[in-house]
């Protein structure tokens, strides 16, 4: 029996406990601004806004009114503030198709470089002209950042492909974090992130180079660097002028990008190489990666009519609509000669080659496929998102790359032994049967994509608690300075040391100038002193 002391005690007791739980909670909860890119990247960047909303933040996720990918429902828990532009979706359908077409005339060879990065610089003319939109939809909305200088946000997380998310968090005194792959202009990484990359073995982007160069490799590596930062020049002097004017001062936007408290790499270890990172990069790959589900059941019969064979997954992503005619039934008759099932996400006119093991969807759940005991390879145009699913499951791949980071991206799964590729622009239907066949009988490809995904499993914390760990981290400190080199204080001639390397030059040219001028001295003198003994 309790007595009536006791009783009350123990009211109290989890009055207060329940009070303490109720403040930790609104500790814990904050306010967090997304700014994101459309496309493949919104569908990353999604997961973790998801994942913050499940942890009881706020989360207001800006977007402009032209979106392909981002766009809120009825039911959707996150607040959606709309940038007002006067470009339409089919512009960014353009720009998408000018970039594929880009990467099939002037795909980067040694021979062909020069004029890949003119004609990329500029494709990013064009984009700077649609990003400035979206800048000026929310910079010249003096209602807009009315509203959100009230709502208090504790972080900006901001995908820097469209850039301005950086320039917002300043102008509204908040601390920022980068979620990327790589920025277009890839020296931002290593210029306002101040990213170390030796030349040597550190393979530029877009360069599709791998850490194990041969020595032509590494002349084509080290003049894709100052190549990048020449064609880029001209698109960072428009950004730099734009945001001196915004901030009523001299900037540019590398100082501006070097503010970032994070940089969240949507990479790991299991594809990336080896190479020098700081210690506000983290590496996050695969953090919208999971358990596969059960298939909606008219497709689960399809891939259990395919026996021992199993089945083919095919995706040339969620850009790429359709193809040429000759195109699909070259794939189409690639396909009908393999003995496994094949579900081929694509929406242009039925192939004529069509073979009766293959089936056309306009859309496929693409991780729970990879995730099926049935799948024996994936053929994949290179994106990252879908080569983490593919790691993440143990598929090997056939890569078809066609723009963007997606050639690099087979590069580095071809020389870690799970992937082989093949050309969108030679490709024959033997040439994708010979790699198909390749991947699927050969078992060290199984082999190589089993230890990737053995890799990504085998991490302390998954990249998703990862990633959020490190936002919430910013908020709870109100940044992260603590983790920024010095290297971004410093002019670009004392990050090389070049004052120091002139002054000791100039010591020593100095040394041995004062050294001459005693030998000289000495030398006169006993030359004058032995004269007069041969007189004498």
């Amino acid at each position: 029996m309790f007595s009536i002391v006791d009783i009350t005690m123990r009211k109290k007791f989890v009055q207060l406990l329940v009070f303490n739980w109720t403040l930790t909670e609104i500790v814990l909860s904050g306010n967090v601004l997304i700014w994101p890119t459309d496309g493949s990247h919104w569908l990353n960047i999604k997961s973790i806004l998801e994942e913050l909303i499940q942890r009881n933040h706020n989360v207001t996720v800006l977007a402009s009114s032209a979106t392909l990918f981002i766009n809120s429902t009825p039911d959707s828990t996150v607040n959606f503030e709309e940038i007002p532009v006067s470009y339409k979706k089919s512009h960014i359908d353009s720009l998408i198709e000018h970039m594929i077409m880009l990467w099939i005339d002037h795909r980067p060879t040694p021979l062909t470089l020069w004029t890949f990065y003119k004609e990329l610089g500029k494709l990013l003319e064009t984009f700077f002209r649609i990003n400035v939109q979206i800048c000026d939809g929310i910079l010249n909305n003096p209602k807009l950042m009315a509203k959100l200088q009230k709502a208090s946000f504790d972080v900006l997380v901001a995908d820097p492909v469209t850039i301005c998310g950086d320039l917002v968090a300043v102008k509204l005194g908040i601390p920022f974090v980068y979620t990327l792959r790589f920025s277009p202009a890839s020296t931002v990484e290593r210029h306002c992130g101040q990213i170390p990359a030796p030349v040597a073995y550190v393979p530029a982007a877009l360069s599709e180079l791998t850490d194990q160069m041969t020595f032509g490799e590494r002349v084509k590596n080290t003049i894709s660097y100052p190549l990048q930062d020449y064609i880029f020049q001209s698109y960072w002097g428009e950004w730099d002028s734009y945001y001196s004017k915004v901030l009523g001062r001299p900037t540019t936007l590398c100082e501006i990008m070097g503010k970032a408290e994070i940089w969240l790499i949507r990479t790991y270890w299991d594809f990336e190489f080896p190479r020098p990172y700081l210690p506000n990069f983290e590496f996050v790959g695969g953090l919208h990666c999971n358990h596969s589900k059960p298939l909606p059941k008219e497709m689960e019969e399809f891939v259990q009519s395919s026996g021992e064979d199993g089945i083919v997954v095919f995706s040339l992503g969620s850009m790429v609509k359709n193809l040429t005619d000759e195109k699909a039934n070259i794939i189409a008759s690639a396909l009908a000669q393999i003995p496994q099932k094949v579900l081929w996400r694509y929406k242009g006119n039925k192939p004529a080659a069509l073979g009766a093991n293959t089936r056309l969807y306009d859309w496929i759940p693409q991780n729970d496929l990879l995730g099926h005991p049935k799948t024996k390879a994936f053929i994949t145009h290179g994106g990252t998102n879908g080569i983490y699913e593919a790691i993440y499951h143990g598929v090997p791949m056939v890569g078809i790359p066609m723009f963007a980071d997606q050639p690099d991206n087979i590069a580095h799964m071809k020389a870690k032994g799970a992937a082989v590729d093949v050309n969108m622009n030679t490709m024959t239907s033997a040439d994708l049967l010979n790699a198909l066949k390749t991947v699927i009988n050969e078992p060290s490809y199984k082999e190589n994509a089993m230890r990737l995904s053995s890799i990504h499993h085998d991490q302390p914390v998954k990249p998703l608690d990862r990633a959020v760990f490190w936002i919430e981290f910013v908020m709870r400190h109100k940044g992260a300075k603590h983790l920024r080199v010095a290297a971004h204080d410093l002019t670009w001639f004392q990050y090389h040391s070049l004052d120091v390397i002139g002054f000791l030059l100039a010591c020593i040219i100095s040394a041995m100038f004062l050294v001459t001028k005693c030998c000289l001295f000495f030398y006169k003198k006993f030359h004058k002193t032995e004269k007069k003994k041969k007189r004498e």
